[in-house]
C-alpha cells in the first residue's frame, strides 16, 4: 500500500470584502507585523499581496468580519484534500482551532468579569436623565451576554435612587451612601467605583458622557488599567461577547468601532438623548447590595465651597420634541426670526448647526451636532442645514426630519422623513402660515 503524500497547507493572502468594512481605527494595519497593510484616507486597509504572509492576524482582529483569507484555486484544491483526509481520519468530525495557552490564559481571566453596570449620575439626590436612557440599552447588552443588569448609586441620602434603578429595569444596585459623597469630587467618586469594580469584577460599565461622566470614567479607567470609549453613539456585541463600541472619528468624518480584547472591563461613555429612554415600571424589585469606604472628608484635599447654578438662556434643545434649526443657509442672524416663529407655532424651540454659532448668530446653547447637543426630538426641522456627519451624529435618531435645502444634494435629504428643495427663506414662512391656517380652523 503506498503511503499518501503528506500535504503542506497554503498559508493564502488576506483580502478586503468589499462594503463590510467599518473603519474601525487601523486595528488590522496594527496587527501586521510585516508592514503589509496601509491604510486609505477613508480608513479601509489595501494589503500588499506581494507582503502578505498569510498569518491571518488582521482577520482575526476585525470587528466587522470584514478581511478572509484568499486561496488560490491550487491551493483550495490542497484545502480540500487536507480536509477529505482529515474527515476520513476523525470519522467526519469538524476541524477546530485550538486556543494557544497565552489565548487560553486570557480567556479564563476574561471569563471572571460578570455583570453590566450602569453609574447613576446625580447631583443632591436628583439623577440625570442619561443614566436611565443607559439601563435601557445596557438591559439589550445583559441579555445578549447573559449577565446582570446593575446600576452603581454613589451619593449621600441617595437610597430612593435604587427604586428608580429598579423601575428603570435594573436588577441589582450597588450603594455607598455617605457624607462624603454629598457633592461630586473626582477622587472620592473615581475610588467608590474602583473599589466595586475590582471587588465585583464588571464586564461592562456604562456612564453618562456629561461633564462629571466624562470625569469619572477617565479616572476610573486609568486606575482599572482599562480601556475607555468616549463618546459613542451605538453600543452592540459581537459573536465572542464583546462590547462593540462605536462613535465618530477623525472629526467625525467616519464612525469608528473599538472593542477593547485584552482588559475589563469594557468602559464606555454615552451623550444624553442619544439611546431612547426605557419605559418605567413602578413597584419593580431588585437586590440592593450596601457597601462602604473607608475615606474621611479630612482626606479628600478638594472641597466644594458653593454650588451654583448655571443660568442659560431659557432654552433646553436636548429635551425639546420639537426642535426648528436653521445652518448657515439662513444667511444671517436676522433670519432666524422666522424659525422662532415656526418653532413658537408647534410649540418647540430653535436649534442651529456649528456654523451659525461660530458665526455669532446664536448663542452655543442652540447647537445641535458631535460639538453640540445631542437630541432625539419627535419632530427636527433642518432649514438650510447641509448635513455634514458632525452635525446629524447629533440629530439623525429624531422621529421625524423635515430637511428644507437649496441644494437637491445635500446629505441632509439623506437621512429626511421628507424633504423640501427651495430657498428656506422663502419655505419656512409658507410652513408657519400653513400651520396657522390649521390651527385656526381647528
Amino acid at each position: 500500500m503506498t503511503e499518501e503524500k503528506k500535504l503542506k497547507r497554503p498559508r493564502g493572502i488576506a483580502v478586503l470584502l468589499e462594503g463590510k468594512c467599518i473603519a474601525c481605527g487601523a486595528r488590522c494595519q496594527a496587527s501586521c507585523k510585516f508592514d503589509a497593510i496601509e491604510m486609505t484616507d477613508a480608513g479601509e486597509p489595501v494589503i500588499d499581496a506581494a507582503v502578505c504572509t498569510g498569518c491571518r492576524k488582521c482577520v482575526k482582529v476585525c470587528p466587522s468580519a470584514a478581511l478572509e483569507m484568499y486561496f488560490t484555486p491550487e491551493e483550495q484544491e490542497v484545502l480540500d484534500e487536507i480536509a477529505r483526509r482529515r474527515a476520513a481520519t476523525s470519522g467526519g468530525a469538524p476541524e477546530t482551532e485550538s486556543l494557544t495557552d497565552e489565548g487560553a490564559e486570557l480567556a479564563a481571566k476574561l471569563a471572571l468579569y460578570k455583570g453590566v453596570w450602569v453609574i447613576v449620575e446625580q447631583t443632591e439626590g436628583e439623577a440625570a436623565d442619561v443614566s436611565w436612557e443607559l439601563l435601557g440599552v445596557a438591559a439589550d447588552l445583559a441579555k445578549r451576554v447573559g449577565s446582570e443588569l446593575c446600576a452603581v448609586v454613589i451619593g449621600d441620602g441617595v437610597d430612593h435612587l435604587c427604586d428608580e434603578a429598579f423601575a428603570y429595569g435594573a436588577t441589582r444596585v450597588y450603594i455607598i451612601d455617605d457624607p462624603v459623597f454629598h457633592h461630586y469630587r473626582t477622587e472620592p467618586y473615581y475610588r467608590a467605583v474602583s473599589y466595586l469594580s475590582e471587588r465585583y469584577r464588571p464586564e461592562i460599565i456604562l456612564i453618562g458622557a456629561t461633564g462629571q461622566g466624562r470625569d469619572l470614567g477617565g479616572a476610573v479607567a486609568t486606575r482599572l488599567a482599562t480601556g475607555l470609549t468616549a463618546d459613542c453613539t451605538g453600543l452592540a456585541i459581537d459573536e465572542r461577547g464583546y462590547l462593540l463600541q462605536t462613535r465618530p472619528a477623525f472629526g467625525g468624518n467616519i464612525m469608528a468601532t473599538i472593542m477593547t480584547e485584552a482588559t475589563r472591563p469594557q468602559m464606555s461613555t454615552v451623550r444624553p438623548h442619544v439611546m431612547a429612554m426605557p419605559p418605567r415600571v413602578q413597584g419593580r424589585r431588585g437586590e440592593v447590595v450596601r457597601e462602604s469606604l473607608p475615606l474621611a472628608e479630612e482626606d479628600v484635599l478638594v472641597k466644594v465651597l458653593e454650588m451654583v447654578r448655571e443660568k442659560g438662556h431659557g432654552v433646553d434643545v436636548a429635551a425639546a420634541e420639537i426642535i426648528v434649526s436653521g445652518g448657515r443657509g439662513m444667511c444671517g442672524a436676522e433670519n432666524f426670526s422666522l424659525l422662532r416663529e415656526l418653532a413658537d407655532e408647534l410649540g418647540g424651540v430653535v436649534g442651529c448647526s456649528r456654523a451659525v454659532v461660530e458665526a455669532g448668530w446664536l448663542p452655543y446653547e442652540h447647537q445641535v451636532g458631535q460639538t453640540g447637543k445631542t437630541v432625539r426630538p419627535r419632530i427636527y426641522f433642518a432649514c438650510g442645514i447641509s448635513g455634514a456627519i458632525q452635525h446629524l451624529v447629533g440629530m439623525q435618531d429624531a422621529d421625524v426630519i423635515v430637511a428644507v435645502n437649496r441644494d437637491r444634494t445635500a446629505p441632509i435629504f439623506e437621512v429626511a422623513t421628507y424633504g423640501i428643495v427651495g430657498d428656506t427663506l422663502q419655505v419656512v414662512p409658507e410652513i408657519t402660515k400653513r400651520i396657522r391656517e390649521i390651527k385656526a380652523a381647528v
